[in-house]
Parts: structure tokens; sequence; C-alpha cells
């Protein structure tokens, strides 16, 4: 197998990791640019750079941020179908990105792992993980921001592996593609990706947790508007006239059941999720996401917000509702049946690297849903981040070293089967 030279100049998987993560790269869900944040080039031109260094002598980012580039076959595998590895660079809004700083936690033994500020600790009962993680490296933020696991390590393996490739000029390999991509966490990751344009038959995200995982299943996703209306009146001329809208908002919020929340469902129960509210007295708009891994789930769930949002109105007369129902993805697994080489070289590559492979389904979406959807078969392969999207965001640095030989593992079994 293929591996670092020991007079290697290039940087370490870990210490390319660490670069990344202390890039400030978070996106916006506020935003009307694309990106959403200018920050997001940043972390971009510093891989062009990288790229070009491995031997990908065309690597380039254009308006949107995307970063692409291309490994060209070696000699005798030119005809084996070219395949992609894609990860994203931008960070979870909601929780600081900005100052991050990794933080090691060498020969872990087991426990709570205690974080060096705001008294934040990572529990071991909530991490069932880190069972096994013993005796390896972990690495954290410092409790003042998340890690940024997600998904720069799945932009460290690619760099390491790219690393390994170009250090070992004889090996034997297909053309292999590269994407990274901004504003994945606010859903618009690959908005204006040209499908056609890049040119890989499969491609592969590289934004997973434990080892060993490939997930082919993603959830079916609309999001719901529901927006009440009021009647805005003076407050001191306000009896018998005025209707609170944010009021009428509230009583249906307050009415949505726990049962079919995100905290009471897990594995492959849908949910309906409220996640912001604005408005006044005359009108206020709530947003709901509705999630079911079967796309006929998510008509039913619509319905139930229409019903709630309806029985709030009759709470307070002469307020009304409108709703609007938009589509997000959809399950990659109905367009991955299309082509199914792309998790069975995968779940493959797992085996040669060593591992049990795990065919798994996430409880949210990636790049690949809508890549997916557009015509690029995209499996989801495993990063090692854990805990993501929070303060507790970890990883351990043997898991990366693992998902960096499965990147290698892949490209090997797509060269032998198809050339």
């Amino acid at each position: 197998m293929l591996d670092r030279q020991a007079d290697s100049t290039f940087p370490t998987l870990v210490d390319r990791f660490v670069t990344y993560a202390k890039i400030h790269t978070t996106s916006s869900d506020e935003s009307d640019t694309y990106p959403s944040t200018e920050r997001q080039f940043d972390l971009a031109r510093l891989l062009v750079d990288e790229l070009k260094a491995v031997g990908l002598a065309d690597a380039s980012v254009d308006d949107n941020c995307y970063v692409t580039a291309n490994l060209p076959a070696s000699p005798g595998c030119e005809k084996v179908p070219a395949i992609a590895f894609i990860s994203h660079m931008d960070t979870y809004p909601e929780v600081s990105g900005e100052n991050v700083v990794p933080t090691f936690h060498e020969n872990y033994q087991g426990g709570d792992i205690d974080l060096p500020n705001e008294g934040r600790k990572i529990l071991a009962a909530e991490n069932p993980y880190l069972a096994k993680c013993i005796g390896e490296t972990i690495i954290t933020a410092d409790g003042t921001t998340l890690l940024g696991a997600d998904d720069k390590a799945g932009i460290a393996e690619i760099l390491e592996a790219l690393t390994i490739i170009h250090e070992n000029p004889d090996g034997k390999h297909g053309p292999v593609k590269i994407a990274f991509t901004p504003d994945e966490e606010v859903g618009a990751g690959v908005k204006h990706f040209d499908v056609e344009g890049f040119g890989a038959t499969v491609a592969y995200t590289m934004d997973g947790g434990q080892r060993g995982e490939v997930e082919n299943e993603t959830f079916c996703a609309d999001s719901a508007i529901v927006t009440f209306v009021g009647r805005d009146i003076h407050p001191g001329y306000a009896k018998d006239k005025m209707i609170v809208s944010v009021k009428v908002a509230g009583d249906f919020i307050a009415s949505l059941p726990r049962e079919g929340a995100p905290e009471t469902t897990e594995g492959m129960e849908g949910y309906i999720h409220p996640i912001s509210i604005k408005g006044n007295c005359s009108e206020t708009e709530v947003q709901l996401l509705i999630r079911d891994f079967d796309l006929a789930g998510l008509r039913p769930k619509a319905e139930m917000i229409d019903k709630y949002a309806a029985a709030a109105c009759e709470k307070w007369p002469n307020s009304s509702y409108k709703i609007e129902i938009k589509e997000y993805y959809r399950n990659m697994k109905y367009d991955l049946e299309k082509e199914p080489r792309a998790m069975a070289y995968a779940l493959e590559a797992v085996k040669r690297a060593g591992m049990d492979p795990l065919q798994g389904s996430i409880r949210g979406g990636t790049d690949g849903s809508t890549l997916s959807a557009k015509g690029l078969p995209t499996p989801n392969i495993f990063t090692g981040e854990q805990d993501f999207h929070g303060y507790g965001e970890w990883i351990c640095a043997k898991d990366m070293e693992l998902a960096t030989d499965t990147i290698l593992r892949i490209i090997e079994v797509w060269c032998e089967k198809e050339s």
C-alpha cells in the first residue's frame, strides 16, 4: 500500500487539519451573497496552492468559491471512469468558528474530557464512540468555539491522500477529481456547481462520522414557512380590536407535539422542527424543517403543520395564516441505486483498509444529496468527526488516518475493477 515518504517535506495530516481549523470560514444563513461569507475564500486560496504543490497543476477557485482540481490517470489507467472526492470549507453558523484553538488529548484513557475554557466537558456518557478511541489522540477545541472537523477533517484527508499519491509516482490510479465547496452548512453548497462540466462518474463526500461508515441515505427534506396575520392597533385603543400575530404564532408552536420532534426521534424516524420565529403584531413568520427518509412521509407532516396552524387561528378570531412548503433535498438512495458501483466499491475499500464496513444513513443532508439528484451519485464516507455543530466537537487522529487510507483504497478498487 502507498505510504508517506520518510523524507517528506509536506505537512502531516494532523498539521494540515490544525491549519485549516484555525481559518475562520463560518457561513451565514442571513446573507444574500454567494458564497454567504467572503472569508471562505481565505481557505479556498490556500487549498489551491496546496493542491498545486502535490501535482494538481490545474487547481483553481472560481467566483462562487468552488475549488476544483484534476489528477490525471496514471499510464495504462486512462479508461477508468473519473471519480471525485468532495468536502466543504464552511463551518456551522450557530456556534463560533473564529479563533479556533485545536487542543490535543494524548493517549486518551477513557472518561470525560475537560476542555480548557468555559468549564465545558465532553461527556463520555453522551459520546459512547470514545470507547473505541482508548489509547489514541483526541483533538477538540478549547471550549469557546466549535472545532471545525466538520468538514475540515475531510479536506485534510483528501490532501493527505493526494500527497501520498504524489510521493509514490509509480502507483496506479484512474482520473481523480477534487472539489471543495462553500456554504454546505446553510444548504447551498452545490447551488451553482456544474455537475456536467465537472465530469465525474461517481463522487464521494468526505463528511461522515465513525470509522468504517459509508452512508447511502439522507432525509428527504422540505421546509415550511407559516405566516400568521393579525391586526395592529395603537395599544392604548386596542380593546376588542388588536390581534397580536406573535401570540397566534406562539400558540401554534406550543401546540406542536413533542412526539415527532428532533429531541424525541432517532434512527430512521422523521421529524417536524420549528427553527425560527420573527415578526411583530401585524405579521409573524415561523419556519419549520420537515424531515423523513421516505418521500411519502413528507406530505402527512406538512398536513399536520397546516392543521395546527388552523387550530391556533381558531383561538384568535379574525386572525389568519398562509403556509408555503419549499423542497430542500431528497434521499440520495433513489439516485445511488442507479449506479451500484458507487457503494459496492466504497464498501470494498473499507474492508481493504482493515475495517468492518458499516452501511448507514444520515439524519441530515450533505452536498451529496443534491449532487446525486443532479446526476452525480455521491455516497458519504467517514472522516472521524464527532458531536459536530457544538462546543464539544471532537475527532480521533486515528480515524483521520483510516479515512485517508479509505480514500486511497477507493481509488485502488476503481482502478482494479474498471481498467
